[in-house]
């Protein structure tokens, strides 16, 4: 039986996309610690896009739709001149979906609303964007070292530390497609599905 998508809630097709590709070890820990965090309630953003209770999980699961388009569009690139048997798909499903979706779990607990009912940045945890997520998902479940560089650096020339001169960044994209792929996903998401809140 297939899954309805379009009457599914944004926290359904998630869990649904999760527990369908993401079979690694603590990865059922994971999820429950992201029930219990406010993931599936928190915003995007104070005033950009998905600044609204839910945008969290809606702009996660556009991500993952995004980057999966643009893996396969890599993937045919890269085969174009193979044999159909020697093809292959460069990143796992498992491994788009773990930085897709969890890409920015650093923001479930960063956001609240003041009195007027703004929503504020705050965090017990100022740790940095990227090395959050990271250090968060790692608590429950290992991830591999392009993953980990994939969600280190999602955020690419945004990131406050390319803003200091850092060249870290320019070094884990020439390491691996995988982290400008998803820094592309999060763009598309951001400013193509989703736009800044009106």
């Amino acid at each position: 039986m297939g899954i309805d998508w379009q009457h599914m809630s944004e926290a359904d097709k998630f869990k649904a996309v999760y527990k369908r590709n993401i079979k690694r070890y603590g990865a059922d820990g994971l999820l429950k610690y992201l029930e219990l965090r406010g993931f599936f309630e928190a915003p995007a953003s104070t005033k950009y896009h998905g600044a609204y209770p839910g945008g969290l999980v809606e702009h996660s699961n556009n991500v993952f739709r995004w980057l999966f388009q643009i893996a396969t569009a890599a993937d045919c690139e890269r085969n174009r001149d193979k044999e159909p048997e020697e093809q292959t798909a460069q990143f796992s499903v498992e491994t788009l979906a773990i930085v897709a979706l969890l890409h920015d779990v650093c923001k479930m607990d960063e956001y609240h609303r003041d009195e007027t009912g703004i929503y504020k940045r705050y965090t017990d945890f100022p740790f940095g964007h990227g090395e959050k997520s990271v250090i968060l998902i790692t608590q429950y479940m290992d991830l591999t070292p392009e993953e980990m560089l994939a969600i280190r650096w999602h955020m690419g020339g945004f990131d406050h530390a390319t803003k200091g001169g850092c060249y870290d960044m320019n070094s884990a994209y020439n390491k691996t497609k995988l982290a400008p792929m998803l820094h592309i996903a999060d763009m598309a998401a951001t400013h193509l599905t989703e736009g800044a809140a009106q």
